[in-house]
């Protein structure tokens, strides 16, 4: 059995599966649901949903949207976008989400992470940590989907969000995203040896070898991936795939 989870990690935007960039000129990949059902062929393990327009847009989840992802969805599937109350968190539960992922919110609020760890558990919030490297090679922690910039260290907010009962990490360099070129290990294991529970790495896995390089060098619990999961080629034709489970035991515990 494959310990290391690799997780495809898909992005929303009104209601469509697009791709970025760097954050940066999301192409349209397809339609959620025709997606799931695909995965639910290809021995998926776990999927992320991110909806990239909700924060900015200053609305909730597309509750409906998500409903009729989880009725098609046959593996378990975690959430983020446009999550700031209790009461949002209660009905994306009920829907059949079984995680959901916080960014801006858990900056601006860290004692919601508390709250939602409390009455439903730790396993069930994900800290998702959107980082990018300045001019001077440090790394800074983004909100909004990459548009703010935050003060706050990216190692002592995973720290702290850890105390405050979360139970994963969503660790995604946005240099990285969407190059295909491998992951950051060096931001990896930052992360990983600051904290004690499980990192997810996420951006820029373009090969298998990146996945392996992730967990054994970079100390990473899992890996995520978005363009390697709906690109075929150096064309970048869409194509929904994912690897065979005899290709990752071969590199992966």
């Amino acid at each position: 059995m494959l310990k290391t989870r690799v997780i495809p990690c898909l992005l929303l935007q009104n209601g469509r599966l697009v791709k970025t960039i760097k954050f940066a000129k999301p192409n349209y990949v397809g339609d959620p649901i025709n997606i799931v059902r695909i995965f639910n062929t290809k021995e998926v393990d776990e999927v992320v949903f991110l909806d990239i327009s909700a924060t900015p847009e200053k609305r909730g989840p597309s509750f409906d949207l998500i409903q009729e992802i989880a009725s098609e969805c046959f593996m378990p599937f975690s959430y983020g976008g446009g999550i700031t109350t209790l009461d949002e968190v209660k009905k994306l539960f009920n829907l059949g989400v079984e995680k959901v992922i916080l960014n801006s919110k858990a900056i601006e609020d860290p004692n919601f992470v508390s709250e939602i760890a409390k009455r439903y558990g730790n396993q069930s919030v994900i800290i998702s940590m959107d980082v990018k490297k300045n001019f001077f090679g440090k790394y800074q922690i983004y909100s909004r989907c990459g548009k703010l910039k935050s003060s706050i260290d990216p190692l002592t907010h995973a720290v702290n969000m850890e105390k405050q009962g979360a139970g994963e990490i969503l660790l995604t360099s946005i240099d990285c995203d969407g190059m295909m070129q491998g992951y950051d290990i060096q931001l990896i294991k930052l992360i990983a040896k600051s904290v004690t529970i499980p990192v997810i790495a996420c951006g820029g896995a373009g090969a298998l070898t990146d996945f392996a390089e992730a967990v054994n060098e970079g100390g990473a619990s899992a890996v995520a991936a978005g363009s390697m999961v709906v690109y075929q080629g150096k064309n970048r034709a869409v194509l929904t795939k994912f690897p065979k489970r005899e290709e990752l035991l071969s590199l992966l515990p």
